[in-house]
């Protein structure tokens, strides 16, 4: 979606109550996803019956909005079905319905299916591949239908999380939040980024045994970074750059920019220019948050191993 779908999306009548219908391919992340909705305020209610949902709104007002997660296994699921209470809903003006769809790739959910050796619903007997495939072509005409379609093929958590909240944290509702963040280029881009800058060009910390092991954050690491002699006028140059672009942002009316700075590991230099810029921007005002996703990666890895050993 562009960006005044987004505003048409984010400014709709508060007047009805809010619901979110959460829906999409069982494995591509519909339960993390009504958790991260409890987080910022909403209620979660999951596979409650289709004809039961109408009966939400016929008492006293919710005071909280609502986020319904709805998949194949609810009692009377059907396509024709749940199209028709999203009709129904968006026709009352006593709710202001959106529909969330989490899609990904079968190859991915396949896998997932395979990881946690879960029975696929649509097949519980046979190969999960085979309810997969089914419930994707299942799903095409709710997918046409979803206000928000987030794939979460290649993202982790932390990425639904930040998506999810992107579209929906009413709290952040008229501010702009930054997202600062650091990769590697071996590992691709992360998804959804505004801007995108590359630090391969400044000299590299990996080439001196004493800086290898640590990371951009450490003082050394960026008193190496900073004494590269291009490095003052491309940082001030790019700072220059994103704090003239980021008022536009705001009459645009985008409430997340996800700025991007990658080297070839993600552990020296991008997380350098990276803390320096959120520091920057903070102090210039700005609603910043950062993530070094290759740290990420490294700490989860070492999680999971200490866990296997327990």
């Amino acid at each position: 979606m562009n960006s005044h779908e987004m505003n048409a999306l984010q400014d709709k009548s508060g007047s009805g109550q809010s619901l979110v219908l959460v829906t999409g391919p069982s494995g591509a992340g519909r339960s993390t996803a009504l958790r991260v909705l409890e987080d910022l305020g909403y209620e979660p209610i999951d596979n409650l019956p289709l004809s039961l949902i109408p009966r939400l709104f016929e008492g006293p007002p919710i005071q909280r909005p609502l986020a319904l997660g709805i998949d194949v296994r609810n009692r009377d699921f059907s396509v024709a079905g749940l199209i028709e209470l999203i009709d129904r809903l968006t026709a009352s003006p006593d709710v202001v319905p959106e529909v969330l769809f989490l899609d990904c790739r079968a190859d991915e959910l396949v896998r997932r299916f395979g990881e946690t050796r879960r029975r696929h619903p649509l097949s519980p007997s046979e190969a999960p591949s085979l309810g997969v495939l089914s419930e994707i072509d299942l799903l095409v005409p709710i997918r046409a239908r979803a206000d928000v379609l987030i794939d979460t093929s290649d993202l982790s958590p932390h990425d639904l999380k930040a998506e999810i909240a992107r579209w929906f944290d009413r709290a952040a509702a008229g501010r702009l939040a930054v997202s600062i963040q650091s990769f590697s280029y071996k590992r691709g881009a992360p998804r959804g980024l505004d801007l995108m800058f590359d630090c391969r060009f400044l000299r590299n910390p990996h080439w001196d045994e004493r800086l290898r092991a640590l990371d951009g954050r450490d003082p050394a690491v960026v008193d190496y970074v900073n004494d590269d002699p291009r490095f003052p006028e491309f940082f001030q140059r790019v700072r220059d750059l994103i704090l003239f672009l980021l008022p536009a942002q705001v009459a645009e009316g985008k409430s997340h920019v996800a700025i991007g700075f990658g080297c070839t590991g993600g552990q020296h230099r991008s997380i350098a220019v990276a803390e320096k810029m959120a520091k920057e921007l903070a102090e210039a005002g700005w609603q910043v948050s950062k993530r070094h996703r290759e740290l990420e990666r490294r700490t989860s890895g070492a999680t999971a191993v200490q866990g296997d050993r327990a």
